[in-house]
């Protein structure tokens, strides 16, 4: 079968210029009919001239997602090299340590593909047509780069895939099924479930910032949003004499209290109730809090949400406010994407004026190291994590 070629408009190759790596279906000006979903295309502009190549989707908005620049062919050895290439950056960055997260998508240059590592668990996330059409090769691909490996799970469940016209699939695409997996946070164990955590299980962007905020931690703790306690249980470890961990969830509630258990901590308790109404009940008691912990699941799932997402992170962070003791430390974290880092900034000023409350910034974070940010593509930075001081 002779290769696709799909034309790209002025504006889109400007796009590419610019150090974009998506071309949005307007900026499409022609496209074989024979073009299959997630096909890897040959990319021109309307003279003619070779752009590179890339996913195309049939569905999506998003109609193009580069891969290379380069005039190469796309087959199992180029993907070998881009998995080996991010392998050797986490290794780099944490030698020694076998969990962290192995592809980042576009920021990996592999749109779509999300893979954690877990030891010898691997979790990957099939998000788009093009990484959908990978599946058999990345599996043969990981197995090579990691014999070590008992289990290759896929948890391509997340809503997103729907605007690629993809249904969720989750199961175990090699190996047996992992059951609990057991890791390192510092000197703090941590169990996450591949097959039913949310995302790949854990939160391994938050790694790093959990082990910072440690180092801040003093007094009466107060994670929110607490999940299977990342924060709460390295405050009690670390500083807090107690830690309140408040989370909605039953189950994840059950996974906090257990890791309490399992780190030989007896300082902390656990609350299953919906942050926005606990906070608001302890500003009208008498407790007062000198860590506080807001790291809240995305409030914002497209533009159009953004308003009512910062009106959210308002509210909680106002909260908070005015339940920490002057000195205290406010860790006030967002993976809301659609809410940059001015706007959230610009979020806290509004809180803390309303609050009466003077908030000095100690230190600002995104995700962790294992996460980079592709220049060009701010769609690839969007967690936020603000380090407070609240006078």
């Amino acid at each position: 079968m002779s290769e696709s070629t799909i034309v790209i408009s002025r504006r889109g190759s400007e796009r590419l210029d610019q150090g974009l790596s998506w071309i949005y279906r307007s900026d499409v000006k022609s496209a074989p009919d024979a073009a299959p979903e997630g096909a890897i295309v040959r990319v021109t502009d309307q003279r003619g001239w070779f752009r590179g190549r890339a996913f195309w989707s049939t569905r999506s908005q998003i109609a193009l997602r580069m891969l290379t620049a380069d005039d190469v062919l796309c087959g199992r050895q180029f993907f070998l090299e881009r998995l080996r290439a991010a392998k050797a950056l986490r290794e780099k960055l944490f030698p020694g340590n076998p969990v962290y997260r192995l592809v980042h998508g576009d920021a990996d240059l592999l749109s779509g593909i999300v893979i954690d590592r877990y030891g010898s668990v691997l979790v990957v996330q099939l998000l788009t047509q093009g990484a959908e059409a990978l599946r058999d090769m990345l599996v043969s691909i990981l197995r090579e780069l990691f014999p070590e490996a008992e289990s290759i799970v896929e948890r391509s469940d997340a809503k997103v895939r729907q605007l690629e016209g993809l249904m969720p699939v989750k199961g175990v695409l090699f190996g047996r099924e992992p059951g609990e997996v057991e890791y390192m946070e510092g000197d703090i164990r941590l169990r996450i479930d591949p097959m039913d955590g949310q995302k790949t299980g854990g939160f391994l962007d938050q790694r790093e910032n959990h082990l910072l905020a440690a180092r801040y931690a003093f007094g009466e703790g107060l994670d929110c949003f607490s999940y299977t306690g990342g924060f709460a249980l390295q405050l009690a470890r670390h500083g807090c004499g107690h830690v309140t961990a408040v989370e909605i969830s039953e189950a994840a509630s059950r996974l906090i209290q257990q890791g309490a258990e399992r780190n030989g901590l007896s300082n902390v308790t656990v609350e299953t109730a919906n942050v926005f109404d606990f906070l608001k009940a302890q500003t009208l008691s008498a407790r007062r809090y000198d860590t506080i912990v807001l790291d809240p699941p995305s409030f914002a799932k497209n533009k159009a949400s953004i308003d009512s997402a910062l009106r959210g992170y308002k509210e909680i962070n106002l909260r908070a406010m005015q339940l920490i003791r002057p000195g205290g430390i406010l860790v006030s974290a967002s993976c809301s994407f659609h809410v940059d880092e001015f706007a959230f900034e610009e979020m806290l000023r509004a809180a803390a004026a309303d609050a009466k409350r003077s908030v000095q910034i100690v230190e600002k974070h995104g995700a962790g190291r294992d996460h980079p940010v592709l220049l060009g593509m701010r769609e690839t930075r969007y967690l936020k994590c603000f380090f407070l001081r609240v006078l």
